[in-house]
């Protein structure tokens, strides 16, 4: 397996989300996507606490690893203790890990952990946080994940305002660090959030509810250009 690392910016990536694929086939959807061209996969990390939905943990992980599937395993912590978890995901085989600002009491200690541990370091806001919240470390990232639905379910109404923060946050990181929106994304939000300064783009439910998933992240693809 090659040495995977999260993209550099200055591209535009969609990232599918598993969140609404199939789970009793997760590794032959992986597969699928990955058949489209796509970079990233997004693996959404949920605890029952931070959010009211659980998913999957580090031993699901390190399995969907042991595919060799070529992706940057882009891991969202939507969980109340990122801090105590990080290195397990890191050994499962995630390459960026990105938490939210809303659970980590020390986020500067945990990013520099998270370069220690090898992997790219994101920070996430929900749509009701300030992008002041994150202000003094989003320059300290690789990613910023803009929240566009509220976290915890897929297929959600994509939440305009939410989106509009991802313009306040481009200007703080400048062109170097990814900007990543996660919620309702579909060909249709797509060029609103592009033009706002989002280069990283989760889709769920607009790919995996789909027959031709393919086709559907082509479509997305085509809408950002």
């Amino acid at each position: 397996m090659a040495d995977l690392r999260l993209p550099k910016a200055g591209t535009i990536e969609v990232v599918p989300s598993i969140l609404s694929s199939d789970f009793a086939k997760l590794a032959d959807e992986i597969a699928e996507i990955e058949s489209a061209g796509v970079n990233m996969v997004h693996l959404d990390i949920m605890d029952g606490h931070f959010v009211p939905n659980m998913t999957i943990g580090p031993p699901v992980v390190a399995k969907l690893r042991q595919h060799d599937h070529d992706l940057v395993f882009d891991c969202h912590l939507m969980i109340t203790e990122p801090a105590r978890y990080v290195e397990r995901f890191a050994e499962a085989g995630a390459n960026h890990i990105t938490f939210h600002i809303e659970a980590a009491g020390e986020p500067r200690t945990l990013i520099r952990k998270l370069h220690q541990l090898g992997c790219t370091a994101g920070i996430c806001l929900n749509p009701e946080t300030p992008v002041e919240a994150i202000e003094a470390v989003a320059p300290l990232c690789d990613m910023v994940l803009v929240m566009t639905v509220h976290p915890g379910f897929g297929a959600q109404e994509f939440i305009p305002e939410a989106a509009k923060k991802v313009i306040r946050v481009r200007e703080i990181v400048g062109p170097d660090i990814r900007v990543e929106v996660d919620g309702g994304i579909d060909p249709e939000k797509t060029p609103i959030v592009v033009s706002y300064g989002a280069d990283t783009l989760v889709a769920g439910h607009a790919i995996f509810s789909k027959t031709n998933r393919v086709a559907a992240i082509n479509a997305i693809r085509d809408a950002a250009k």
